[in-house]
């Protein structure tokens, strides 16, 4: 576990010694070679210790990653679904031979542990924030899976929380870690296309999807779901299995507003960040049209425009982003590959292609930045910016027309209507 080592004063230490007596002094000391980092081992000052908060199907991805990690001692896993905790119960205890990782329902049991370093928070979208903020109040380093927020209030107290207690955050764009998309963004930043025209983002769907309520069924005990604890600062509703996932099957399925914020958010929390990390992490575009045609375009305060686009992806596989410039323009997507409007962009350098969306390098940049207390790629200022261009398109949706966003007072510019959605009441205790 990464602590600060105490140092005994000398006086004391003798005192000990001397009190110890002879036969202690002559006593062999044996200390297994895994204790000092021998035999490929991490010593035990060198471990990050973690825990789980709400490992489902991603986070059993995610957490596999940290398991990987030789530095890494995963010790504790909290779920509201019993099944999901005796699942990585099972997965940490075979990981490291024995029957020593804990399990809880509440969350704040698991925060409370002083040998606890930094948490995975792979909860459903609508604990994110709230779990993430509590854990940097506990004084826990975090990588939390995204969408990271449900709203424009959220994305900035947030931001503001890790900033004030200088907790390590990395949201869970893990694209931001492989190196086609770096390098496509980097050509974007540094000026290689030119002035930078528009970026695209496909976010495979633009609908603005409300909760509503499905039919009630019978409630299971308490050990085997928590309902009330998984709806957490959601507005209550009875249960049904169905919303366990934050899906609405029945109202043509997607993400329900109450649980995730919105169908932008879901992929556009990883193209628009991959657009914002191209236009230098700088605020959020200012104006956001009304969609038209399968296109949403929202525009910097410079002129670039973001453009959301519902169909045509590139066919480069899933999340694909296009940035354009007046020198030229740069496709990138999770097939690993770019297209390049000129060889020349690479300026002879070699570009790995990695596809899919591995997590592994992104879980190696968090890991490495608790050690060093350094920002990771994914930080929560990033995370925020990208977040709140998402949560205002999603307005723009629910509207239907025209919003413009000062990102100096963080409001919608004399818009009663979007400025009321830019948060939600939350339930007790659950205020942040």
């Amino acid at each position: 576990m990464l602590k600060t080592n105490t140092r005994v004063p000398r006086r004391q230490f003798l005192k000990t010694s001397a009190a110890t007596g002879s036969a202690a002094l002559l006593a062999p000391t044996i200390i297994p070679s895994s204790a000092l980092g021998l035999d490929g081992a991490t010593a035990p000052s060198e471990r990050i210790v973690v825990g789980g908060i709400g490992i489902g199907r991603r986070g059993t991805y995610d957490l596999g990653c940290f398991l990987e990690q030789k530095d890494v001692q995963f010790i504790a896993i909290c779920d509201v679904k019993e099944k999901q905790r005796t699942a990585v119960k099972k997965m940490a205890d075979e990981k490291y031979g024995n029957q020593n990782c804990a399990t809880y329902i509440d969350f704040r049991e698991l925060l409370d542990r002083s040998d606890i370093d930094a948490v995975l928070i792979a909860t459903g979208p609508n604990w994110h924030a709230t779990a993430a903020m509590n854990a940097a109040r506990a004084g826990k380093d975090m990588y939390c899976e995204k969408p990271v927020t449900k709203n424009i209030a959220q994305s900035l107290i947030l931001a503001e929380t890790m900033r004030r207690t200088g907790r390590v955050f990395q949201a869970g764009t893990q694209r931001r870690n492989l190196p086609h998309f770096a390098f496509a963004c980097e050509l974007a930043r540094s000026g290689r296309l030119g002035k930078l025209k528009k970026v695209y983002a496909h976010p495979a769907g633009m609908q603005a999807l409300m909760s509503g309520w499905l039919v009630p069924e019978t409630e299971p005990d308490k050990e085997v779901v928590d309902w009330n604890m998984y709806l957490g600062p959601a507005a209550w509703r009875p249960y049904n299995a169905k919303l366990l996932d934050g899906f609405n099957f029945e109202k043509g399925g997607g993400f329900v507003g109450a649980f995730n914020g919105g169908g932008v958010l879901e992929w556009g929390s990883h193209c628009v960040d991959l657009c914002q990390w191209a236009v230098g992490d700088c605020p959020p575009p200012v104006q956001y049209d009304a969609p038209k045609d399968g296109e949403l375009v929202a525009r910097y305060e410079n002129g670039t425009e973001l453009i959301f686009r519902e169909k045509g992806w590139i066919p480069l596989g899933s999340c694909p982003v296009r940035f354009e410039g007046e020198n030229g323009w740069v496709e990138a997507g999770d097939s690993g590959k770019m297209v390049l409007s000129s060889p020349e962009l690479l300026a002879g350098r070699e570009v790995a292609e990695i596809g899919g969306y591995p997590a592994t390098y992104h879980v190696r940049d968090f890991l490495d930045c608790v050690k060093t207390r350094s920002q990771p790629k994914g930080n929560a200022d990033a995370a925020c910016n990208a977040h709140i261009a998402c949560h205002a398109a999603n307005i723009a949706l629910q509207l239907g027309r025209q919003v413009n966003y000062d990102n100096a007072t963080n409001m919608f510019i004399d818009d009663e209507p979007a400025n009321r959605l830019r948060s939600e009441a939350l339930r007790e205790p659950w205020r942040v």
